[in-house]
């Protein structure tokens, strides 16, 4: 099973923006030395949500310049914002700069905020997805002597002659899709790409155990990607790379210390959330739109803390590790940062992230794999 971190952690105003992009930079690179598989990057927008997050591509070509190992991935990246043309060529030219470690996971957005930034209606982030993929596709087959390529759809126009360049570093570019409803699933068959398995409800209570809604939207992917057609090494290295995702991991030498550690992280983000909540809701307004949340999400909650994080002493995580491994899960994202990225939350950061790397990793590694 691959292990890879996940650059989140916010900055709660202008004056932090330096202090976490520095240190989400260290993160990254303390996780390249202790041996973790990947770094992957949020994209996001406005709301101090990792300020790197921006603009991942560029920090990820800052990041490749000075890493040895990871790979980069993208977790994910909000295509409907992107214009087509761009997005293909930024692809390529980080593919060279990683010599093909890289893994850019897509979808169509979450919030209204972020969309009404970039002029895209948030009601047609699904539609607008769809059609991107599509041009995009089409834009990296082109060749110099075909015919143009010619697209003009919600925000974007534009007409390309030549080819894209540079050139794929190799033939196979890795996007990833979440795999949840059927037509996600199938356009991440159709294409070879690898898939996050969303785990929106908690697992089993008491015991650990993934929930049947995971099982089955894991089971729905992997039957899909090994009925595709695909050469089996394209198969299996996207099975490798289907990804499970924790918003919060927090490992420490006892259970009671780990839950203590983790309910300050805790209380950290709960503040950070609240005090997106009421932009969210005037960025809805705008937008024309009502989610219906009445409030943000109650992070403290058994519910949530079972939903989104992992946490405990190193035996308690790999047995809970172990139930994933045990489905077949290629890949585990983990934030070691998540919330407000203070120097008092980030010396709990190392400590965990080195238990995680000396006492949980390794139990999951076979010899000469990374």
């Amino acid at each position: 099973m691959r292990f890879s971190v996940f650059l989140v952690g916010r900055s709660m105003g202008p004056d932090d923006d330096a202090y976490v992009l520095d240190t989400l930079a260290e993160h990254a690179l303390e996780a390249d030395r202790l041996g973790f598989d990947a770094v992957f990057l949020p994209d996001h927008h406005f709301t101090g949500y990792a300020p790197m997050s921006s603009d991942p591509f560029l920090f990820a070509a800052h990041l490749a310049a000075q890493t040895e190992n990871v790979h980069y991935g993208f977790s994910v990246t909000t295509l409907p914002l992107h214009h087509p043309v761009r997005f293909a060529e930024r692809v390529n030219l980080l593919d060279h700069l990683t010599k093909g470690k890289l893994l850019v996971g897509i979808g169509s957005g979450t919030t209204p905020e972020e969309t009404i930034g970039f002029g895209v209606d948030f009601q047609d982030s699904k539609d607008l997805m769809d059609q991107q993929v599509e041009t995009v596709q089409k834009l990296w087959a082109k060749s110099v002597d075909d015919d143009p390529i010619e697209f003009a759809y919600g925000p974007y126009k534009g007409a390309v002659v030549q080819r894209i360049v540079p050139a794929p570093y190799s033939a196979r570019r890795r996007l990833m899709s979440v795999a949840m409803r059927p037509a996600s699933t199938e356009r991440a068959a159709k294409y070879g790409w690898p898939a996050f398995i969303p785990a929106f409800v908690p697992p089993i209570p008491a015991s650990g155990e993934p929930s049947a809604a995971f099982e089955k939207y894991l089971d729905a992917y992997r039957s899909a990607i090994t009925t595709s057609g695909h050469p089996q090494d394209v198969i299996d290295d996207c099975l490798s790379w289907t990804t499970h995702s924790y918003q919060c991991v927090h490992v420490a030498e006892t259970d009671e210390q780990a839950r203590e550690e983790l309910e300050f992280i805790l209380r950290g983000y709960q503040e950070a959330i609240d005090r997106e909540y009421a932009y969210n809701k005037r960025a809805e307004g705008i937008s024309g739109v009502d989610l219906s949340n009445a409030q943000a999400p109650n992070a403290l909650s058994e519910e949530w803390i079972r939903t989104w994080c992992l946490y405990g002493s190193p035996e308690t995580v790999a047995k809970q590790l172990a139930h994933y491994d045990g489905l077949g899960v290629g890949n585990v994202l983990m934030g070691f940062t998540n919330g407000p990225l203070t120097p008092e939350r980030y010396a709990l950061t190392q400590s965990s992230l080195r238990l995680f790397a000396e006492q949980v990793m390794p139990r999951f590694r076979t010899e000469g794999a990374r």
